[in-house]
């Protein structure tokens, strides 16, 4: 039998390639071309190839390290004759071992063995870790008392780019372990303490046997050596993939385990995109990203999230002729901005008929003068004036909740949003200091605004800072509804349609124009008395509007 050495072949011309795989362990038979680590490049990977048949004796390398063309990766028993530095040694040994008796190379080997039988304690130190330095304990595997085999698993260490056992250096009993989970250790660390008990066999006299008397300071050296090679071995031996705290039967480098672990995902839910369908730090990033997109838009309408369990998938076809569109950017939009503010707001709704029989007579006798200087005189300027007013007169509906949930924002400033519904969607343009201007002018701008809203030309900004919100299908019809508060604003009015009702006065029912009211709110922040106070205000501004000059 020889000794070869294992080198990397040609790479087609690439250079420092990864090692993203380690197909055998040291111990492991192989046939001639059988794969024994797996490279990748910026391009493909490729299997490097056994050269012989053979045994595997130690190999050199781990996943994460980078070879080249020529680099040693480990070595290989095999019958095949090659280069090897160890083995005209052997070929010198064994010649003169044919020649000299075995009679005296026994009384030789004699005192080389301890007696039988004679139980000693000897520290467990870290083996060589291949250049790594103050490596994670992230498992113990035995405890005081166990007894192992030599090659046993004691503990694992994982480093920047591999995990591996620390095996035992000899069979015995576990006396003591001197290290923890979650500890740091380096090479030439003391782990533990273990007893073993000496025996008439030991590697070194059985090699002694073969050696001739004549020569006995040449043939010792090469046998102590080898005597001394096995134990080296399992060092490394780094068995990759093992870890048993993240989903142990998916095919991922310790690297990727370990943030899986930082980041409480299992494994198995990624999907692998690697080489031989191995799950890559990309895989792992691009999971999240999808957790995260499906935890902000999954619970539109019928998606899941936040806990909520998914509705069922229905086949509509079954029913009848359907036709399945995708939703438009804006409706998606709407959809999870709905379904996040329900969910997360703690809505109360509050109900009331402001009589605007007044209003109403007085925006008639102004739409002469408002054709004048160019603008339609609605309802909708009133309203943003009445709930203007509102606002400064009871300042606890124009404030925010802070995300960090322990402080309340509040606003010196008067912006009303107005919902307004395009071909396109929902969309709530921001009419900025409404409490500053005059009817007209809220006039003009609420028409530019809901004109821009239906042609798409609105811009990010005219969409944002609103500090209320106000949603009128007063057009439309209906007689009421629960309208949705838009965080991070607090409250929202919903405004149907206007109809004349019989209302007492004390003397006689007489015909009113009463417009229906619903103030929805979030009572984090607004309690009931304050939102009662706040319609009451409004109610009376809308029915006398010479309360705003007050």
């Amino acid at each position: 039998m020889a000794k070869q050495v294992i080198k990397v072949p040609d790479l087609g011309g690439a250079d420092q390639v990864d090692v993203i795989e380690i197909s055998v362990a040291v111990g492991d038979t192989v046939a001639e071309e059988d794969a024994l680590i797996v490279v990748e490049g910026d391009k493909a990977s490729m299997d490097v190839p056994a050269p012989f048949a053979g045994k595997i004796l130690s190999l050199s390398v781990s996943e994460g390290d980078k070879v080249s063309e020529g680099d040693v990766i480990g070595e290989i028993e095999t019958d095949v004759a090659g280069d090897s530095a160890e083995e005209p040694a052997e070929e010198k040994a064994e010649a003169p071992a044919q020649e000299a008796a075995p009679a005296p190379a026994a009384e030789k080997s004699a005192p080389a063995s301890a007696p039988a039988g004679e139980e000693a304690e000897q520290d467990i130190v870290v083996p060589d870790l291949g250049g790594a330095d103050a490596v994670d304990v992230i498992e113990i595997t035995v405890s005081a008392g166990d007894e192992v085999g030599e090659g046993d698993s004691l503990i694992v260490v994982e480093g920047d780019k591999a995990s591996m056992d620390v095996p035992s250096p000899a069979a015995g009993t576990i006396v003591s372990i001197a290290v923890k989970e979650g500890d740091k250790v380096s090479t030439g660390d003391v782990i533990g303490v273990m007893k073993t008990v000496s025996g008439g066999g030991a590697p070194a006299p059985a090699a002694a046997e073969s050696k001739p008397e004549p020569a006995p300071t040449a043939a010792p050296v090469p046998a102590a050596a080898a005597s001394q090679e096995p134990p080296a071995a399992p060092q490394k031996d780094h068995h990759l993939e093992r870890d048993h705290t993240v989903s142990a039967e998916v095919y991922a480098g310790p690297a990727v385990r370990k943030l899986a672990r930082e980041l409480g995902v299992t494994l198995n839910k990624v999907k692998p995109t690697g080489p031989r369908n191995r799950v890559t730090k990309d895989d792992l990033h691009a999971y999240i990203k999808e957790q995260v997109k499906k935890a902000e838009s999954g619970a539109v309408g019928v998606g899941g999230g936040l806990g909520i369990a998914k509705m069922p998938e229905i086949d509509f076809s079954q029913f009848g002729p359907v036709k399945t569109e995708p939703m438009s950017k804006i409706h998606k939009l709407t959809a999870a901005n709905m379904a996040r503010n329900w969910l997360n707001v703690p809505h109360v709704t509050q109900f009331d008929d402001a009589d605007i029989t007044e209003l109403e007579e007085f925006r008639k006798s102004m739409k002469a003068d408002a054709e004048k200087h160019g603008v339609k005189l609605t309802p909708v300027p009133f309203l943003l004036k009445a709930v203007a007013a509102a606002l400064r007169a009871e300042p606890s509906f124009n404030v925010s909740l802070h995300n960090d949930g322990e402080h309340i924002v509040r606003k010196d400033y008067v912006h009303v949003g107005m919902a307004v519904d395009t071909p396109k969607g929902l969309m709530v343009p921001v009419i900025r200091d409404v409490d500053k201007k005059g009817l007209y002018e809220l006039a003009e701008e609420a028409t530019a605004m809901a004109i821009a809203a239906r042609d798409g030309k609105l811009k990010p900004r005219d969409m944002q800072g609103a500090c209320f919100t106000i949603s009128s299908l007063g057009a439309i019809g209906g007689t009421g509804f629960t309208p949705i508060v838009n965080s991070p604003e607090v409250g929202i009015l919903g405004v149907s349609k206007l109809s004349v009702q019989p209302v007492w006065n004390g003397k006689e029912f007489m015909p009113r124009q009463m417009l229906p009211l619903a103030l929805s709110y979030d009572h984090r922040a607004v309690n009931g008395g304050d939102a009662g106070r706040f319609m009451t205000y409004l109610v009376g501004v809308l029915s006398d509007v010479r309360r705003l000059l007050l």
